[in-house]
């Protein structure tokens, strides 16, 4: 597959935003940056301060329309209502017993977005989607069931982390592109929406993680972009055999090439790439498998995040038991792999991500998404 330049995509916001008064549809404002947004408010007669007023009602405020920005003339807010912010709508909030919360939010067009608000003592971290469905087709994932949609644009990524900010009342400080689509099937949004995170809604750069299943090219190019956010690969197997039979799109990409790649992204950045790995009790989480994995993975910066399986009703995969989890772990330990598991957090209903859009939100008839309670 031919590399796609990463950074095109002449429907982003970015390039919405900078284009003709007379566009449509009209741009939503959210995703400007202080430079786009002066230049806006100029473009509108206005004088060049309202852009930081602008920005400040965005990002800390909350504004959901310009006609909420009190400090703004009355008459130029009347006449510009129609400018849209670029805010959502809650369609449904989903509150677990551990205190994460998953929200529906329905776009304009009617589309259903999951997002997901993990709160820890020190941390509040929002798992965000990118896509409208799934292209990849990974056969435990509850969203590539239903196929791929659309892409999601820049202010409807940064708007489900002001969601989730707004609804806990305290600062996100860590996003994970881990949601529903992949994140490097739709780059120029995801990219923006990255350094906007990081420039207008302050999150650190070393805070933002993205995740891909692994696009040829992409990985070489996303490490040219100097973000320095964190790479996580959904890998889920140590071979290209296996990795294929439940990742469907790993035909065009060679386990062997995948893992050069990351290997050359840690040394171009100095980042350590972190693996995902759903363990799929009798398919990948054999002792086998365990010594595939570390052989695999020898001898560069990586990390192994092991995710026991949120069954899902379409497929019949297992989770292991707990000590098989445990004894996947400790092997990989024992061969200075580092490696860690991850608590699944709101299990009791709708745990896997997509499963409650699935069950509650299909304006198109489409499915959420996947099984992992990692989102991928």
């Amino acid at each position: 597959m031919a590399p796609v330049s990463i950074a095109s995509n002449p429907q982003s916001d970015a390039d919405i935003l900078q284009s003709r008064p007379d566009r449509q549809p009209l741009p939503p404002l959210l995703g400007g940056s202080i430079a786009e947004l002066t230049q806006w408010v100029k473009d509108q007669g206005q004088p060049a301060y309202r852009a930081k007023q602008l920005h400040q009602w965005i990002y800390e405020r909350g504004a959901r329309s310009l006609m909420d920005i009190t400090v703004f003339p009355k008459t130029w807010r009347e006449a510009a209502a129609e400018i849209p912010i670029g805010r959502s709508e809650l369609h449904h909030r989903s509150e677990s017993r551990d205190g994460t919360v998953k929200f529906l939010l329905k776009m304009t067009d009617g589309q259903i977005v999951e997002t997901v608000g993990i709160p820890t003592r020190d941390r509040l971290t929002v798992c965000v989607s990118s896509q409208v469905g799934c292209a990849m087709g990974c056969d435990f994932c509850a969203t590539g069931k239903g196929g791929f949609v659309r892409n999601l644009s820049r202010s409807e990524i940064l708007d489900q982390v002001l969601t989730v900010q707004e609804d806990f009342d305290r600062r996100v400080s860590n996003v994970v592109f881990m949601g529903m689509g992949e994140p490097l099937h739709n780059p120029a949004a995801v990219l923006s929406a990255a350094r906007s995170l990081n420039q207008d809604i302050g999150i650190g750069k070393r805070y933002i993680t993205i995740s891909t299943v692994g696009i040829p090219g992409r990985i070489r190019q996303l490490a040219n972009e100097r973000l320095q956010a964190t790479l996580a690969v959904s890998l889920h197997a140590p071979n290209q055999a296996l990795r294929e039979s439940i990742v469907p799109s790993a035909a065009s990409y060679p386990i062997e090439e995948l893992i050069e790649d990351c290997r050359d992204y840690a040394a171009e950045t100095g980042r350590r790439v972190t693996f995902e790995y759903i363990l799929l009790a009798g398919v990948n989480d054999s002792y086998e498998c365990m010594e595939e994995l570390a052989e695999l993975l020898h001898g560069f910066q990586a990390h192994v995040n092991l995710i026991p399986y949120n069954p899902i009703d379409e497929v019949d995969y297992k989770r292991p038991d707990p000590t098989r989890i445990r004894d996947f772990m400790q092997a990989l330990d024992d061969r200075n792999v580092a490696v860690s598991i991850r608590r699944t957090r709101g299990l009791e209903s709708d745990a896997a991500c997509g499963q409650l859009r699935a069950n509650l939100g299909k304006p198109t008839g489409r499915v959420g998404r996947f099984g992992g309670d990692r989102r991928r």
